[in-house]
């Protein structure tokens, strides 16, 4: 029986620098994965990487901050083509000489103060008016800076509520610290992670992360796959490159610059056969999961259509011409597989008649004395004689005896018919073949003359209608569960393998064999 993939004993590589390649090509594969699986979603979460922050409930200014994470946004937004947008960052800016010029200021504010306060409700206002934040796809943002306006200064509108937080009576009455706060914890970060893409001239969003990947990771790619193409086609000497490629075929993804994230299949190959990481455990249960979705519609449709395909053969009313199809000289057998059969009838003939038949003796000759006891106790004994213990035991001798003879003779007649049947004559397999076509020609003709074919074609097709309604219908989901159930256990049972070489197998590029 065979075991669990994962359980089967390691298969030795090569050699230690081949097993060494191996493995580096593999971690190399799962950082670039890595690198992959960060560059495709730097862009959706560049706030999180720009504040490091970590909201857990949408919606709620709610915030987990994570500053032990570096700031990796300088570095990586040049390589996505980000820029801070203009608009944005003049508020930023502004903000910033407002909170300096205001910072111990108490009402009533000089000239330039309110004139600073005035600038910072127009860029405010701007910002409402033309959502800067659009381009970037972050137009929720502008969204919670007008709602967190609203429910600051109790506005319906987000220019009256902006008006009224930063006018100088409301700022006299709560204080600029308590506002600065406001602003600083609960706007300008809202503000800070809009951004400007540039487009190449394709219109596509500037992306040069391709250059990364080409020079740190995809020559080393391309270094592996062709050792590999080598040493397959070194051990194929007739395989063409193009059929040694195809064999390759989950290498591609990592070579391809588009649909990077099915980079995820060699890179899970590699670290298997690497034996740096056991995903067999993982993959049964998949498998499972599949096969139980999928055994009791399958299972239904395939044996739906056997049994179809039989009612249209029962139902057709060339039976007797197939019939007579089977006759020697029409069948489509080849003459030397006809001969093969007369062979093996010569051979399984004796065996049956000459050894198998003898050895039953004993037990034909009292089923045989006991259906003649039974014969003579009905028709031949009176039923008052029938009491008389002498009487019964002449009975029981005479069944007895009557019995051994017919048995001995009916096997001496098996022996010797066995022994002719053993001797090689050509006499004797034509007259079987012709009583072998003689029987299909009057079962044909006996079909056809008679009511019994049209019977049996009904009686056949209701029998299989009552399969498809009791048996088919008794298959539920939760046997196919317990059938996975029991074979995972004789799986987990199974004896360890022997030292028969058959675990040690290897593919054309040695890799382990994969048994089904």
């Amino acid at each position: 029986m065979v075991r669990p993939r994962w359980q089967r004993p390691p298969v030795p590589s090569r050699g230690a620098l081949e097993r060494g390649w191996n493995r580096f090509v593999a971690v190399w594969a799962t950082l670039n994965l890595a690198w992959v699986a960060f560059d495709l979603s730097y862009v959706p979460l560049r706030s999180f990487w720009l504040q490091r922050n970590l909201h857990p409930l949408p919606g709620v200014p709610l915030s987990v901050p994570l500053q032990v994470l570096p700031d990796i946004t300088p570095w990586v937004d040049p390589v996505k083509g980000i820029e801070p947008h203009r608009e944005t960052q003049a508020f930023l800016d502004h903000f910033e000489r407002l909170d300096a010029a205001l910072g111990g200021a108490a009402a009533p504010f000089t000239p330039a103060q309110q004139a600073l306060l005035q600038e910072q409700l127009q860029r405010t206002e701007q910002i409402i008016d033309t959502n800067p934040f659009e381009g970037s796809g972050l137009s929720g943002s502008l969204e919670k800076i007008k709602n967190r306006l609203r429910d600051r200064a109790g506005e319906d509108s987000a220019k009256q509520a902006a008006a009224r937080l930063l006018s100088p009576a409301w700022l006299a009455e709560r204080g600029w610290q308590e506002e600065r706060r406001f602003w600083r914890e609960q706007v300008l970060p809202l503000v800070e992670i809009n951004y400007w893409r540039s487009i190449d001239e394709n219109a596509q969003p500037t992306d040069h992360a391709w250059r990364i990947d080409l020079l740190l990771f995809q020559w080393v790619f391309l270094l592996d796959i062709l050792q590999r193409l080598i040493r397959l086609r070194r051990r194929i000497p007739g395989l063409r490159w193009r059929d040694a490629l195809l064999r390759r075929w989950s290498d591609l993804p990592l070579l391809l610059p588009f649909w990077r994230w099915l980079r995820i299949v060699p890179v899970v190959e590699r670290l298997q056969t690497s034996a740096l990481v056991n995903f067999e455990p993982l993959r049964a249960v998949v498998s499972r999961g599949v096969v139980g979705l999928l055994a009791l519609e399958l299972f239904e449709v395939l044996a739906l259509q056997l049994m179809d395909g039989f009612q249209g053969l029962v139902r057709s009313p060339r039976w007797p011409q197939r019939i007579r199809s089977l006759r020697s000289h029409q069948t489509v057998i080849r003459s030397e597989d006809e001969r093969q059969l007369l062979e093996l009838a010569r051979i399984w003939g004796p065996l049956l008649l000459s050894e198998v038949a003898p050895r039953l003796a004993p037990e034909l000759q009292t089923l045989l004395a006991y259906s003649l006891r039974q014969s003579l106790d009905r028709t031949v004994v009176p039923p008052p004689l029938r009491q008389l213990a002498p009487l019964l035991q002449v009975e029981a001798g005479l069944s007895t005896q009557l019995a051994g003879g017919m048995v001995d003779s009916l096997l001496d007649l098996s022996r010797s018919t066995g022994t002719r049947l053993a001797r090689t004559d050509d006499v004797q397999l034509e007259m079987l073949q012709r009583c072998i076509d003689r029987f299909w020609d009057e079962l044909a003709l006996s079909l056809e003359t008679g009511p019994a074919l049209q019977r049996t074609q009904d009686l056949v097709c209701a029998l299989i209608e009552g399969l498809k309604s009791t048996y088919l219908s008794q298959i539920s989901r939760a046997r196919i569960t317990s059938l996975i159930d029991e074979l995972d256990q004789l799986m987990a049972a199974a004896p360890p393998a022997g030292a028969d070489g058959m675990d040690a197998g290897m593919e054309a590029d040695g890799q382990p064999t994969r048994s089904t």
